[in-house]
């Protein structure tokens, strides 16, 4: 069963070796992101499942022990999901972020990643979610995922009007610890936004069934035009 939650987004600039000059911008969030995955910690699970977007060769799962790096971002970085053996596929850049912000705690507990598709269906990302609430008896999930990609005319997928609609339905459900309201997101506007969070998002609902936690919103903003949330679920 799913005991907590810790929703993070899963820019690269979250390292500060990546973010270089510009890394005391997202100071904020990297506090909120340590604060979520404390409360991962303070659940203690026997399972824990880092869960974040990736294209195809990235999707699928990623056995502890697992890889990524940076240096595709300029910087010599190289970080371990977990403790175990691996496997020589690398980890996508969003597990790599996860991995970074797991490394910054101390874990005695296994940890897995699980790749995801952008446009896996919600249904399917729902069931993939009760699976892996049902893989322990007390599962954590660190679940890596941005919203819209266009707040403004600089944001990568420029300015559309509909993404702060989105990204305030999405943060609200976030920090609200609402299944229903997760599993409701439009896919296929969250896809025209560019919102790589939305499939994850609902993978964490699918886990969250039934579970009963109550969420808090610990960072919402939209730097570089881009909607970045931290919720924790306990």
């Amino acid at each position: 069963m799913l005991v907590a939650a810790a929703v993070c987004p899963c820019p690269p600039l979250l390292v500060p070796d990546v973010a270089a000059g510009a890394a005391p911008e997202l100071d904020a969030a990297r506090t909120a992101c340590a604060d979520a995955v404390g409360v991962l910690a303070a659940a203690r699970p026997d399972l824990l499942i880092v869960i974040g977007p990736a294209e195809q060769d990235g999707r699928g799962p990623h056995p502890a022990g697992t890889t990524g790096s940076f240096r595709g971002f300029g910087v010599d970085v190289d970080v371990t999901l977990g403790a175990g053996a691996g496997q020589e596929r690398p980890l996508p850049p969003s597990l790599a972020v996860g991995a970074w912000l797991l490394a910054r705690a101390q874990w005695d507990v296994p940890v897995e990643g699980l790749g995801v598709g952008e446009p896996l269906e919600g249904d399917r990302c729902v069931a993939v979610g009760r699976g892996l609430g049902a893989r322990a008896e007390r599962v954590a999930l660190l679940v890596m995922g941005d919203g819209s990609a266009c707040r403004t005319l600089k944001a990568p997928g420029y300015l559309d009007e509909r993404a702060a609609g989105f990204d305030q339905q999405a943060a609200r459900a976030l920090g609200a610890a609402d299944v229903e309201a997760l599993k409701a997101l439009d896919e296929s506007l969250a896809y025209e936004l560019k919102a790589a969070g939305r499939a994850p998002w609902q993978v964490l609902a699918g886990a969250a069934e039934g579970a009963g936690l109550a969420g808090q919103l610990l960072y919402d903003d939209a730097p570089y035009g881009v909607g970045y949330f931290v919720a924790a679920w306990s």
